[in-house]
């Protein structure tokens, strides 16, 4: 081009080729830094939406925790542990990326963060790293070890999280040659790039977050189901008997199926694999003498080819009359207020037709062979029983039972509750109602109003169960991915004057 006799024209008309091919590749520049902006931007809004649905899990984990401790206290724990590594790591990085914009005055100029001298004098020294550059390789490892540790290197998340915060070295490529991580990933890179790279491992952190979170409230850990995780349960008629009499129960496994056949039964040291039937150990042996005894042995299986062994133990006492009343509340240890309870009371060798049962703390009726009890504003029921023996002995006994409110219920769409992917116009039509999921009674509740919110719009008051108009007009202006927040649902239960405490929120994503 520019070699022999060309004419001075010639020569204007290849300079200003140059001149034009060198604006294409500054404006090509300028094209790539501002979509790496605009792809940063897109990663924070989303990070927003994200650690929203995340909160709204570890409050519906942790109300769960309360109620119920024993199922839920130790997940509820370890995601509080997981919480708490991600928060400290996320703020880690935000506060890196203050540092790299520090003297930024507009932090939207994505065209003027071409420079790469800022995050390569923080990071690297020479052919190694500063102080801070290994500080954020410690910082990355740390993370990802410490929810590696609180979920189980065995878990079904640990390859996304190995692969999510990966620091080992990196091939190049082009020329196949090993690069260590924080070299390729950050070295001679445009600010803007190095800024969207940090709030992508944002987002990486709360999709992690959410995973493992979400997983734990669903209650779908893969080890629930082993075998090893099963009890063995004595499953008694009565827990007293008199002298003489035969001992008649099962012994069953905490998760009882028919057609699970164990492939032998130790009971009391002996062989009782001939006593199975229908997944059970059918017992009749006799009482023995006054005093208490113990039934205890082993059932096993096999799984993987391995046996696996599962032992059960439980005690009875043989007595020679009855000397007290058995009271039991059918649904659990506690009555609720607001409910019938239902309450079965028995005194071995006597007919409930001469028991004499009375109570205090509440109101007692008779239902059928049984009683109901409707506790009144204190904390305690008690329920008194008292009948005359046979011998002619008189029997005084009572229980006392917890009198608890009516656990928080939970809003709802389509019988879905937390966190309801569903479209636009599913939502419009839907009605919002409100649950008990894990409660021991069946009860119907009747929302009779709520708040709603929709991004950008003012929340909106609906009474009733369905979306009114103002609503739904707030509803139309939605966008795909948008969080609709369903909370201050008020309701009622069906037939019943008791007003519920409180009933949580429910959020929707829209998937239209």
């Amino acid at each position: 081009m520019a070699g022999g006799q060309m004419s001075a024209r010639q020569k204007m008309i290849n300079l200003m080729y140059l001149v034009f091919i060198a604006m294409l590749a500054m404006q090509m520049d300028k094209e790539v830094l501002s979509a790496f902006g605009f792809m940063n931007e897109k990663l924070e809004a989303n990070n927003v939406s994200t650690i929203e649905k995340n909160n709204l899990a570890y409050q519906n984990l942790a109300t769960k925790a309360s109620e119920q401790t024993e199922k839920f206290g130790e997940l509820n724990q370890k995601a509080q542990q997981i919480k708490q590594y991600s928060a400290d790591f996320y703020s880690y990085l935000a506060e890196l990326k203050t540092t790299f914009t520090a003297e930024l005055e507009d932090k939207t100029d994505y065209e003027s963060m071409d420079k790469t001298d800022l995050v390569d004098a923080y990071l690297f020294k020479g052919d190694g790293y500063t102080e801070k550059g290994q500080e954020f390789i410690d910082k990355v490892n740390s993370y990802r070890t410490n929810v590696l540790s609180a979920v189980g290197e065995d878990s079904r998340f640990a390859p996304v999280i190995n692969k999510r915060f990966n620091t080992s070295p990196v091939v190049n490529t082009n020329n196949n040659k090993t690069v260590v991580w924080l070299k390729a990933r950050y070295e001679g890179f445009p600010l803007v790039s190095t800024i969207t790279n940090l709030t992508q491992m944002q987002a990486d952190i709360k999709n992690t977050e959410s995973d493992i979170v979400n997983d734990l409230l669903g209650g779908k850990l893969e080890e629930s189901l082993s075998l090893k995780n099963y009890t063995g349960i004595v499953r008694l008629d009565k827990t007293a008997y008199f002298v003489g009499e035969q001992v008649k129960g099962e012994i069953v496994l905490g998760r009882y199926d028919a057609t699970l056949v164990p492939d032998k039964v130790t009971l009391n040291g002996r062989d009782a694999t001939n006593l199975v039937k229908n997944g059970q150990v059918i017992l009749s042996m006799p009482a023995g003498n006054v005093g208490e005894k113990t039934i205890k042995g082993i059932i096993e299986f096999t799984e993987n080819g391995k046996p696996v062994p599962v032992p059960f133990e439980s005690k009875y006492s043989v007595i020679a009359e009855p000397s007290s009343a058995v009271v039991s509340a059918d649904k659990m240890n506690v009555v609720y207020r607001g409910l019938n309870n239902p309450i079965s009371v028995s005194l071995p060798g006597v007919g409930s037709s001469n028991l004499n049962v009375s109570a205090q703390g509440g109101k007692l009726t008779k239902n059928g062979n049984g009683y109901m009890i409707s506790p009144g504003a204190g904390d305690v029921a008690t329920i008194n029983v008292n009948a005359k023996l046979s011998s002619g002995k008189t029997v005084n006994s009572k229980a006392t039972f917890r009198i608890k409110d009516i656990p928080a219920a939970q809003g709802s769409v389509r019988g879905q509750y937390g966190i309801v992917r569903m479209p636009k116009s599913g939502l419009s039509n839907a009605p919002i109602a409100a649950g008990l999921p894990d409660f021991e009674f069946d009860l119907k509740l009747q929302v009779t109003s709520f708040k709603i919110k929709v991004p950008g719009q003012l929340t909106i008051i609906v009474n009733g169960s369905a979306l009114n108009a103002a609503a739904k007009r707030a509803l139309s202006k939605a966008k795909r991915g948008d969080i609709i927040n369903i909370y201050d649902i008020q309701a009622n239960v069906v037939n019943s004057s008791y007003k519920l405490k409180r009933v949580l929120p429910v959020s929707i994503e829209l998937t239209n």
